[in-house]
């Protein structure tokens, strides 16, 4: 739960930062990861307990969402990068979440057109598009100077691995906090490899750089113990480039909340979300996201890592889970904690980033293998997977076509698929055995 609702943060501030603004991004992001904190654990606790129609009272945790970076990397791409285009995010988040708290009101009719196969293919979508991000972090961060060295992929390795032992050969706690564990590792590596290793390397220019995995503790140290979260620390734009897709992307995350609270109804409780409970969660989704984005947070949404959690530990206990809220707030208030994550060499947060955004990708064929493979089923993943990643992957195919249809299908495969797969859930014909 710490580590994923930190991840997002540190991927999107850093494609930013790598195109502009540098600086000031160095300045903003441990703000930002204090902010991501306190957001997590409040709307964590509003999503637990609810209040009046927002929230559906249901075991799930929130958290910065891991499905809106490959939208955002585009975005970032598209304006340039810098404080403008973030600014951009978090006004498409304001938007967006407003968006999708009115579609929280209307749930129960809108239902039917998102069943297992539909929200099963936008997780499937969003882990795949995420893995490409996680193996640019696992080489050391693509701006990298030494991108790819022998350096920064034995340490990835050894975070993966570390947290892979974990995983499968502990039980209990140590199998749970197995990433948290590899991140660990991670940061001892890079602290003892300046007793052995260089930290700096000269490019084929003759420029000197410090190596992408050395650890800046000036960072840590020049953080204060607490301080209050700051209210909009970056300013807010409201621009069509990163509005329209990632209205769409909204969208997507409501078919992946249903996907995620009706698995931990049925996995945790043994029975069916009822519309409520689906409704409340979706609303506090939307809503929760434009809260965060007033906070330079990036949208908040429910945490698939969670089902398979709750599945397997059967804690279903709101107030145990309201526990892990109030640990974030917490967290949210010291910007020394901040300020360590901050400084997570990428080779660290990419050994731990593949196997976090590999496991989205399982949840989704989880989700699409819920109920049997029928030749429709198989049709709409097929199609919606290969039309989405074909148009994500060759843009320039759609560069006659208006800007307008260029942003919302241009620069992610997860927009295009799960527009596809919706539609062609309401056009194909249900066979036989589904309708009987």
């Amino acid at each position: 739960m710490f580590v994923g609702n930190l991840t997002p943060i540190l991927l999107i501030t850093s494609a930013c930062a790598a195109m502009s603004d540098a600086e000031q991004f160095a300045a903003l992001q441990v703000s930002l990861l204090q902010n991501a904190m306190l957001i997590a654990g409040i709307v964590t606790l509003l999503q637990l307990f609810a209040i009046g129609p927002v929230g559906g009272k249901v075991p799930i945790i929130m958290g910065t969402s891991s499905g809106f970076i490959g939208v955002f990397q585009s975005v970032a791409q598209l304006m340039g990068g810098g404080i403008l285009a973030y600014g951009a995010m978090m006004g498409a988040s304001i938007i967006g979440g407003l968006f999708e708290g009115v579609l929280g009101f209307f749930l129960k009719p809108l239902r039917r057109f998102f069943p297992a196969v539909v929200t099963g293919t936008v997780v499937l979508s969003i882990g795949l598009s995420l893995i490409g991000v996680g193996v640019g972090s696992f080489g050391g961060g693509s701006n990298a100077p030494d991108y790819g060295s022998l350096e920064n992929l034995l340490i990835a390795l050894s975070v993966l691995v570390v947290i892979l032992i974990f995983k499968h050969c502990t039980k209990g706690i140590l199998s749970f906090s197995c990433i948290l564990l590899g991140i660990i590792f991670g940061y001892i590596v890079c602290a003892v490899l300046p007793l052995f290793l260089s930290t700096t390397g000269i490019t084929p220019e003759g420029v000197e750089y410090t190596k992408a995995w050395v650890l800046n503790w000036d960072k840590v140290a020049q953080a204060s113990w607490f301080a209050v979260p700051e209210i909009m620390p970056v300013p807010i734009v409201f621009d069509m480039r990163a509005i329209a897709p990632v209205l769409i992307m909204f969208i997507v995350t409501a078919v992946e909340t249903v996907g995620d609270i009706s698995g931990v109804m049925e996995g945790g409780m043994g029975r069916e979300a009822t519309d409520k409970e689906l409704s409340g969660g979706i609303i506090c989704d939307g809503l929760g996201s434009s809260f965060a984005a007033l906070f330079g947070v990036l949208p908040n949404t429910s945490f698939s890592q969670n089902v398979g959690l709750v599945t397997m530990t059967k804690v279903v206990n709101r107030f145990a889970l309201a526990c892990g809220a109030v640990f974030l707030i917490l967290c949210g208030l010291l910007p020394k904690l901040a300020a360590l994550v901050s400084i997570m060499p990428q080779c660290v947060l990419g050994g731990a980033a593949v196997m976090m955004f590999a496991s989205i990708v399982m949840s989704g064929i989880q989700l699409i293998t819920r109920e049997p493979l029928t030749t429709r089923s198989m049709t709409i993943v097929s199609v919606a997977l290969g039309l989405g990643y074909g148009l994500g992957a060759n843009t320039a195919v759609l560069a006659g076509l208006p800007q307008g249809i260029q942003l919302i299908f241009g620069g992610s495969g997860i927009v295009p698929a799960a527009l596809v797969a919706i539609l062609l859930n309401i056009l194909l014909p249900k066979e036989k055995q589904e309708t009987a």
